[in-house]
């Protein structure tokens, strides 16, 4: 049986939250099976509980953010994908700020902490929405589309006029039947425009953003003295957000994903769009009368620090 997962331990980091520019302490505590992702605002009083759901993201501008009653927390995508990453179905994600600090701004110091915390297997069958039929989603020129697939790939493309991009691959597949989570896309960091960053500053937004966080271009290059992690890391970063945002359906998907120019916004609306039409979907689980997909255990023999 493919079994759900959850933390073995509590792990707290604090970093600065990317658009806020305050600090932010960060708590993540295991969960009882069949939870699943729980982030609570621990700042208010009383606090709120904002569970994983598409249907609760509010804004979705620079980040995949959800609401409830009002109470916020932002920028969740680099943990839900590190989440999915790893494999975990269940945990409570205590914050103190309306948005989950943004470290380096890849996945990689959250796979980082959950693999200290160590990764607990738990006696119940890991949910998986399979997809049945092709669904998509189409705004303009940009689109997503899921179709079925006995695994999970992702195939992204972008379009950016810009040198420092445009000198980098800008199409990429990612399958994790071959792929390793952790080492060919969790340390794809997010990426921006000097000016941009400029003016979002000037308008709030972005305080925390800096080199440390972040790869940033001028009109030619890239300012951070470091480089890119990967030849392609800026179309990999729009797959590590994909990741994210599509786990907020509270499940992995087995499906095939693919996008052209897309964002969060753009990916909440497919998973709406899959959700809201029941002919295109199902839960499986996998045990003795149904094996699982070679993808789905190449994926989760990944983690090396498994109990």
């Amino acid at each position: 049986m493919i079994r759900q997962r959850t933390l073995r331990q509590i792990v707290s980091a604090t970093g600065v939250g990317l658009h806020g520019g305050r600090k932010v302490n960060l708590v993540l505590r295991p969960a009882s099976a069949g939870t699943g992702i729980v982030f609570h605002r621990v700042d208010t009083n009383p606090p709120v509980d904002l569970p994983a759901d598409p249907y609760s993201v509010c804004d979705t501008r620079m980040c995949s953010g959800l609401e409830k009653n009002g109470i916020k927390v932002g920028t969740v995508e680099h943990l839900m994908s590190a989440l999915a990453g790893l494999g975990i179905d269940n945990l409570h994600i205590d914050v103190d700020a309306p948005e989950i600090p943004i470290f380096d701004g890849s996945a990689s110091p959250f796979v980082f902490l959950l693999q200290s915390a160590g990764i607990e297997e738990q006696a119940a069958a890991k949910k998986f929405l399979r997809v049945k039929k092709p669904v998509e989603y189409i705004e303009d020129d940009k689109y997503v589309k899921l179709t079925p697939y006995d695994g999970f790939r992702l195939q992204f493309s972008i379009a950016f006029d810009h040198p420092a991009i445009g000198a980098t691959a800008n199409d990429v597949v990612i399958d994790f039947a071959t792929h390793s989570y952790v080492r060919d896309v969790s340390r794809a960091r997010t990426f921006g425009f000097m000016q941009d960053v400029e003016f979002m500053q000037a308008n709030g937004l972005a305080l925390g953003g800096s080199l440390e966080n972040a790869i940033v271009m001028d009109e030619y290059r890239v300012l951070n003295a470091e480089g890119l992690r990967y030849t392609d890391e800026f179309v990999k970063h729009k797959v590590l957000d994909a990741i994210g945002d599509i786990y907020l359906c509270g499940h992995p998907l087995l499906a095939t994903y693919t996008a052209y120019k897309a964002g969060h916004a753009l990916n909440n609306q497919l998973l709406r769009v899959l959700l809201e039409d029941a002919s295109a979907w199902e839960i499986v689980q996998f045990d003795d009368a149904r094996p699982a997909p070679e993808a789905v255990i190449h994926q989760l023999a990944e983690p090396a620090l498994v109990i």
